[in-house]
């Protein structure tokens, strides 16, 4: 590729040039992921082979790789078909035999003549009380200067590659890794006592023990470093770039603001006023806002959200709120309308629901600039959706919407800025990792006059107890949730779960008062089940994880979460956060099925234990790792070959901050060390930072 340096192409060659790779080994590697020899310096070795010699097999457990030194004794050849060659040697203690299989007689008898003595190695295991050696993995002689690695690495392998050709093949890249510049900081390679870059490949690919295998050994760390970084200034150089794309300056006048937080009827969270000073004062910068809010469930996001967009109107100016389902883009057009009335400001939705003269009017009056405010889905994107001026785009539930969304809204308007919301409080290490390029705003306060819920983990035995507890409450005027379990990820199955226990809780507590919502019904069904509940008609909604983002019923003071150990720690936060939001004492009752796996069981005292949904997320880290916490498929996540996200978040915070300093004191990287870097960044293949670079 031109650019690269001419430096780094030795590791980027064709893999057939290594030792021992041929075009059928090179096409087996390539289901690994390797296909140059950088691919395999970064392949590092997952145990080791102890074959420090010993004097004698006694006393080892079976079966275990050993090396001792032998005397080599009687020769039993192969005389049937299908009968190994046997050789009975006798180490200082003891004789064991070594076993050949389809091997030539005149090839063993040269390899181990007998009465001369061998240094032998290889997996040593008991057959019919004698202990044998099959196929040593090395006969070399004593004093013959040939030497046995005492610490062999270990390495992954796919089929058609074997230990010895993965070894050959590693050792051939390692040879080729010649010093680079050094693009770390000398004060962090002295505090953590790290080596230079070509002396960590050397040092992880030939261990001396088992402790050069742990992440956190100098040279391991240290290339985990690396690649933390590399991803980190890749992400600093985006934002930077992001930064100096041209905005429309926002500001607005505070008066209609004013309005909207006199409505919103209680004094806002010192978390809530941060972030909206953050991001007003990003809406009235010259450059594009990219920001991410990111709260815990009931965190006061969308009071947040408002107040931006009312700051956009009283700039002249217009606003778009996409949520990623009808029934939360109707919520939120039903918790904002009476505050922007309060403020004169025009709040309309628009859905894929909405056909004919009623959308051709609303086109309209859009393009005329007559709606300040528009909610809405996915159908905000297309193309006959016009503004007269839009100024910010928030964008409720980041993970549903991807980057090319983002990128769409963002030309609805010159220069939009854009707000991200997320309910999912994510770990401190992943919200570097995957929103590195966005700036956040953490709402980490819960609003005055939330009550704690109680949480109360419930066997399944316990069921009818549960019903008629739930009758009782019912009659006291409360309303409930009852989530059914995820059968397996199909919509479908899930929906019948739910239609059986609305079936029988129709007979326990009354036809009028249970409701039922779920993926397979239409909008309109949905919508009518909805409103019954909201106003109170009836008592109990059946759901399945539909209702898990963003509903909002402040009479609603119960949640049943039938089988709750098949839910995620993430999902089991956002549903219970759907109660409690009233003046009414809230629980939470976690229904699940005996006996509970350590797993299920650790995150049910989680849930149990903590309402804070930082924690909860940290947990859930820890049980899940980060590719499942966030979906692989849409986590955004970098694959990285050695850093691990879950274990290292420390050098992660560390990279994200070195990446901010560099973007802050060398933006050109034009440097000594900013030369380095560039040479990091092509090593890691990111080359689409470096055209940024360029660009800018």
């Amino acid at each position: 590729m031109s650019g690269r340096p001419e430096i780094l192409f030795p590791f980027f060659a064709k893999v057939t040039e290594l030792a021992g790779v041929g075009p059928k080994v090179a096409k087996s590697l390539e289901k690994m992921d390797i296909t140059r020899p950088r691919d395999l310096i970064f392949t590092l070795p997952n145990s080791i082979i102890d074959r420090e010699p010993r004097d004698t097999i006694v006393g080892a457990e079976f079966p275990s790789v050993l090396t001792v030194e032998v005397l080599v004794g009687a020769h039993k050849p192969n005389t049937q078909k299908g009968k190994p060659y046997r050789v009975t040697v006798q180490d200082a203690k003891t004789s064991f035999q070594l076993v050949f299989f389809h091997a030539r007689g005149d090839w063993v008898r040269d390899q181990l003549p007998s009465g001369q003595r061998r240094i032998v190695s290889g997996k040593v295991e008991m057959f019919d009380a004698i202990a044998n050696m099959v196929h040593p993995d090395y006969i070399i002689r004593p004093n013959s200067g040939t030497e046995i690695p005492q610490c062999e690495p270990v390495y992954p392998l796919t089929t058609g590659v074997t230990q010895k050709v993965m070894q050959k093949a590693a050792r051939s890249a390692v040879d080729r890794s010649k010093p680079l510049p050094e693009w770390l900081l000398g004060s962090v390679m002295s505090d953590r006592e790290w080596p230079s870059w070509d002396q960590a490949v050397r040092t992880v690919h030939e261990p001396k023990s088992i402790n050069d295998l742990s992440p956190m050994s100098p040279a391991r760390a240290r290339l985990a470093y690396d690649e933390l970084l590399s991803h980190q200034l890749t992400l600093a150089i985006a934002r930077h770039s992001m930064r100096r794309a041209k905005g429309i300056v926002t500001k607005g006048t505070e008066r209609l603001q004013a309005k909207v937080l006199q409505a919103f009827g209680f004094q806002p969270t010192g978390a809530q006023l941060r972030a909206i000073s953050e991001i007003l004062g990003d809406m009235g910068a010259p450059y594009r806002m990219n920001r991410l809010l990111q709260g815990d469930v009931g965190s006061g996001k969308t009071l947040v959200a408002l107040v931006a967009m009312v700051a956009a109107v009283e700039a002249g100016g217009q606003a778009v709120m996409m949520a990623p389902t009808e029934i939360l883009a109707r919520q939120h057009f039903e918790s904002l309308r009476h505050m922007a009335d309060a403020a004169g400001v025009v709040v309309e939705i628009l859905t894929g629901r909405d056909k004919g003269s009623e959308r051709k009017a609303k086109l309209q009056a859009l393009a005329a600039g007559d709606i300040h405010i528009l909610l809405g889905t996915h159908a905000v994107f297309q193309a006959d959706v016009e503004f007269k001026d839009l100024r910010v785009a928030v964008i409720d539930e980041q993970h549903r919407f991807g980057v090319r969304q983002r990128m769409d809204i963002g030309g609805k308007g010159a220069a939009v800025d854009i707000l991200t919301m997320t309910a999912t409080p994510i770990p401190r290490s992943l919200a570097l990792a995957q929103y590195g390029d966005m700036d956040v705003s953490v709402l980490d306060e819960k609003p005055a006059g939330r009550k704690p819920i109680e949480t109360v983990l419930v066997p399944n035995s316990r069921l009818e107890q549960v019903v008629s507890r739930l009758k009782e409450a019912t009659k006291a005027g409360k309303q409930a949730y009852w989530v059914c379990p995820l059968v397996e990820e199909s919509e479908t199955i899930d929906w019948v779960a739910a239609e059986d226990r609305f079936r029988t809780l129709k007979l326990a507590l009354g036809e009028e008062n249970v409701g039922l919502v779920h993926g397979q019904m239409k909008p309109a069904q949905k919508d009518a089940a909805m409103a019954d509940f909201v106003a109170g008609k009836t008592k109990v909604l059946v759901a399945t994880t539909v209702i898990e983002v963003g509903v909002n019923v402040q009479n609603a003071s119960i949640m049943v979460i039938e089988q709750a150990e098949k839910f995620g720690l993430a999902q089991l936060h956002q549903l219970r956060g759907r109660v409690g939001r009233g003046a009414e004492k809230s629980s939470c009752l976690l229904l699940y099925a005996p006996p509970l796996g350590a797993t299920a069981q650790r995150r049910l005292e989680t849930m149990r234990e903590t309402e804070d949904g930082f924690k909860i997320s940290e947990t859930d880290l820890k049980i899940r790792g980060a590719g499942d916490l966030l979906g692989l498929q849409q986590s955004g996540l970098p694959k990285f070959r050695i850093a691990n996200i879950e274990t290292q978040g420390e050098l992660l915070k560390m990279a994200f901050d070195d990446a901010r300093m560099v973007m802050h004191t060398d933006p050109k990287l034009d440097s000594e060390r900013g030369k380095a870097l560039r040479i990091l960044l092509y090593l890691m293949e990111r080359d689409k930072a470096i055209r940024l670079l360029s660009i800018g």
